[in-house]
């Protein structure tokens, strides 16, 4: 009852705690990492993401057919009249994929490791569904060969 109570409480009243935000860097941060390190021990091709993945990957490339998911931009993710597209899609998966639209870390350049210039925040399916095409379309197929698995830090 006490959390009901709260939530009724107008947004203004509350503010972003510095902690959160930290818990939240620190765990999109890991998945990266985890991620990534996958992409370096297995070939990409084989690699499952979800239950979902052909699915996921075929309405993908249904919607985003000229998407080249290689590189791409934040304009292309993120500017008003992309959100326009991607948001139906997103939306589409909010009962069938686990924490759909939890912020995720993705790659712009399939190319490279993950940087600060070279990632940005995205809704997880659209996190997935672009890292599925990556894998399939082989767009990640030289990481294992350029890059090798890391050891993860430790949490304390």
């Amino acid at each position: 009852m006490a959390a009901a109570s709260v939530l009724e409480r107008p947004g203004e009243e509350f503010v972003n705690d510095n902690m959160i935000e930290e818990l939240w860097a620190m765990k999109a941060f890991e998945h990266a990492e985890i991620y990534f390190n996958l992409l370096s021990s297995v070939d990409p091709k084989v690699l499952r993401l979800t239950k979902l993945d052909d699915q996921l990957y075929k309405h993908f490339r249904e919607t985003f057919p000229d998407l080249n998911v290689a590189s791409v931009t934040e304009d292309q993710l993120k500017s008003a009249q992309a959100k326009e597209c991607w948001r139906p899609f997103c939306d589409s998966y909010k009962d069938n994929v686990e924490d759909f639209n939890y912020a995720t870390l993705i790659r712009l350049d399939s190319s490279k490791e993950y940087s600060e210039a070279n990632s940005i925040i995205v809704p997880r399916v659209q996190f997935l569904a672009i890292e599925l095409a990556r894998n399939k379309e082989g767009h990640n197929d030289l990481i294992r060969s350029n890059f090798k698995p890391k050891k993860l830090a430790t949490r304390s």
